[in-house]
This record gives C-alpha cells, sequence and structure tokens, in this order.
C-alpha cells in the first residue's frame, strides 16, 4: 500500500500523521524495517530532510528505532503521545471510569506495600488542601487550581503507595487530565463537593492493611461525581 502525497503546507506534521498511520495499521510490523527515506521521500513526493524529520518525530515517541548502519525499525504500533491526546479529548465520565479502575487497584496494592512515608504524605496533602477552602469548608473560588493541585497529590500518593512503577508511570501521564477534569467539577454548582471523610476513610483502610478494605474506598471515593456526571448527562 503506498503512501498518499503529502501537500505542502505543514510537511513534517503531514509526513509524521501518514507514517504513524502506516505504522498503527500493522503495514510495518514490529521488527521490521521501513522504506529508506529515499524511497519514502518518493512516494511522499517529499524531500529527504522532511522524512528524517518525521521519522525522528516517531523516534523520539517511541514508535521507531534507528540502528546506525542498518536503518529504522519499528517497534511499537502504539503512539503514547497521540493516546495521551484522546485521553485529554476525553469527557469527565470516561476521567473518573478510567480513575476508578486505575485508582481501586494502587489503592489496593498501596494497603500490602505502603510505607509510613507514604501515609505521611498522604496526610500532608489532605492538610495542605485545607488552607485554600472557605469557612465552610468548601473550595475557596479564588483558589480552585491549588485546590485541585493538593487533591490531585494525595491521589499521587496513594497511587505511588503501590509502589508499581509501571502504575505510577501510567498515573503520572493520566494525571494532567485528572487535573483539569477536578477544576472543571469543582467550578460546576451541579457537582458533589469533595468530602475529606471519603480521603481519610481511603487513607486509613490502606493504613489498616486491608487490601480489599482499600479498594471499595478507592471507589467509593470516585463513585459520587461519577454518579452526579451520569445524572447531568441523562438530563441532557
Amino acid at each position: 500500500m503506498a503512501l498518499r502525497a503529502a501537500g505542502r503546507q505543514s510537511l513534517v506534521d503531514t509526513v509524521v500523521e501518514q507514517l504513524r498511520a502506516q505504522v498503527t495499521a500493522g503495514e510495518w510490523k514490529i521488527g521490521s524495517r521501513i522504506p529508506t527515506e529515499h524511497a519514502l521521500a518518493e512516494q511522499l513526493q517529499v524531500g529527504r530532510n522532511t522524512v528524517r524529520e518525521a521519522v525522528r518525530v516517531l523516534v523520539h515517541a517511541g514508535m521507531l528505532r534507528s540502528r546506525q548502519g542498518e536503518g529504522t525499525f519499528v517497534v511499537s504500533m502504539a503512539d503514547p503521545a497521540e493516546i495521551m491526546r484522546g485521553v485529554q479529548r476525553a469527557g469527565v465520565r470516561d476521567v473518573l471510569e478510567l480513575r476508578i479502575a486505575l485508582e481501586a487497584e494502587a489503592a489496593r496494592l498501596a494497603a500490602l506495600r505502603h510505607e509510613p512515608a507514604d501515609l505521611a504524605r498522604m496526610k500532608a496533602a489532605l492538610e495542605a488542601q485545607t488552607a485554600f477552602e472557605d469557612p465552610e469548608g468548601q473550595p475557596d473560588s479564588g483558589n480552585l487550581e491549588l485546590y485541585a493541585d493538593h487533591d490531585v497529590e494525595f491521589h499521587r500518593a496513594v497511587v505511588e503507595a503501590a509502589h508499581n512503577s509501571a502504575l505510577t508511570a501510567t498515573y503520572a501521564w493520566f494525571s494532567s487530565s485528572v487535573r483539569e477534569a477536578l477544576v472543571t467539577a469543582l467550578g460546576d454548582r451541579d457537582m458533589p463537593r469533595i468530602i475529606h471523610g471519603d480521603h481519610h476513610a481511603l487513607m486509613d483502610a490502606i493504613a489498616s492493611g486491608d487490601p480489599e478494605a482499600a479498594a471499595q474506598a478507592a471507589r467509593a471515593l470516585l463513585e459520587r461525581p461519577k454518579q452526579a456526571v451520569e445524572s447531568l448527562l441523562a438530563e441532557d
């Protein structure tokens, strides 16, 4: 299957997208060598420098790997950056559902593997968050982003208490979407407020060493906002 010719605008971006599409579609299998710069340049009707820059982008993304004197090979059919853009485009409900999946398992593992420093970090995040509340214990409307930062820090502390490097890396990658969705929810009067008791219940369940109780506490904490989102969507 030949690549379609690129247009004259944003040539590198165009070639990146076309090469990415070929890789994800399986045009070149994992471990196989992609065509030479010269061959790709002819197929795309662009200069070799444009192809070289596009290949570098996909090498940096982790989809391709160049070997000196051998060529460029496919190492992954998925582009992490593209996946992340998909997550960032997701709605609040989708983000919450993914959070439940990740954080419930993280809490379960944290109950088994946590260290004293992990619990201290969770407690510090909750205490710091109270500085950005109004007299009624609600988030100060002028400091929603700082309030959200401490909430995300608490949840990252829970995830990292699982001491699973893959889970930590995934959540770190995902946490920008968590924060964005949280700031949006905090500014929406139809969304339930954050309840510190739910956070303390999760922290206590982790401290108790009961993995099932910790997983259930993590689910319960996020289930309320998810249900609120589902009710709002049903009204539309």
